[in-house]
C-alpha cells in the first residue's frame, strides 16, 4: 500500500508587526476571499504532492542550503495575471540578493531529490486575496489606493519547509521544520 502523500512548499514567515500590517489590507473590497493573516508566506518554491519518503530526503535537502540572515522591506501591491483583471492580489517585497541566493540554493539542493521539480520564475510576493469575483472597477481602485503600501522592515533569520492541507474553507499551511539562516556578520555586513 503506497503511504499518503504531503503537499509541501518551502516558505518565509513574515514577522508579526508584517502580518499586521497586511491584514490591514484586508478590507473593502466585495466578494475577495482574503487570507488569514496567519496563513500569509513568501513561497520559495512550491514541491507539489510527494510521498513520505520523498519528504524526509527533502528535509534532509534543504539542511545544506547557507545563506546569511537578511532584512527584507514589504513594499508595494500587484495582481495576478499582471493584464486584464487579476485573480490574485498580492503585496510585493524589495529585491534583496539574499532572498534570491536562498531561492537558488533552495531549487538546486531540492533537485537532488525532486528532479521532476517544475521550475518556474521567481516573483517575490505574498499572496493576500483571491478576487476572481470581485468587481473588476473596484479591483483596480483598490490597487490604486494600496499602491504604496509599505510595511516595517522583516528581519528573515529562518526559511520553512511547510504542508499545506487543503479544505472546503480554503487551504491550511503548518510548518513542518525549520532551518536558520547563517547569522548576519558583525558590522552588518
Amino acid at each position: 500500500m503506497p503511504s499518503p502523500s504531503l503537499r509541501l512548499f518551502v516558505a518565509l514567515e513574515p514577522s508579526g508587526p508584517v502580518r499586521a500590517a497586511l491584514a490591514d489590507l484586508s478590507s473593502e473590497l466585495p466578494r475577495a476571499h482574503w487570507t488569514p493573516p496567519e496563513q500569509i508566506h513568501l513561497t520559495l518554491r512550491f514541491i507539489g504532492e510527494v510521498a513520505e519518503e520523498r519528504a524526509e530526503a527533502i528535509e534532509s535537502a534543504l539542511e545544506q542550503v547557507r545563506v546569511r540572515s537578511f532584512l527584507l522591506e514589504p513594499e508595494g501591491v500587484g495582481g495576478f495575471p499582471p493584464r486584464g483583471h487579476p485573480q490574485v492580489l498580492w503585496a510585493g517585497v524589495k529585491s534583496h540578493p539574499f532572498l534570491h541566493q536562498l531561492r537558488q540554493q533552495v531549487d538546486d539542493f531540492l533537485l537532488t531529490v525532486q528532479p521532476d521539480l517544475e521550475l518556474k520564475p521567481f516573483v517575490p510576493h505574498l499572496t493576500l486575496a483571491r478576487c476572481r469575483e470581485a468587481p473588476p472597477v473596484a479591483v483596480a481602485h483598490w490597487l490604486k489606493r494600496h499602491r504604496h503600501f509599505a510595511a516595517p522592515v522583516w528581519p528573515v533569520g529562518a526559511f520553512h519547509l511547510m504542508s499545506s492541507e487543503l479544505r472546503p474553507t480554503g487551504a491550511v499551511h503548518q510548518v513542518r521544520r525549520s532551518y536558520p539562516l547563517l547569522a548576519a556578520m558583525a558590522g552588518g555586513a
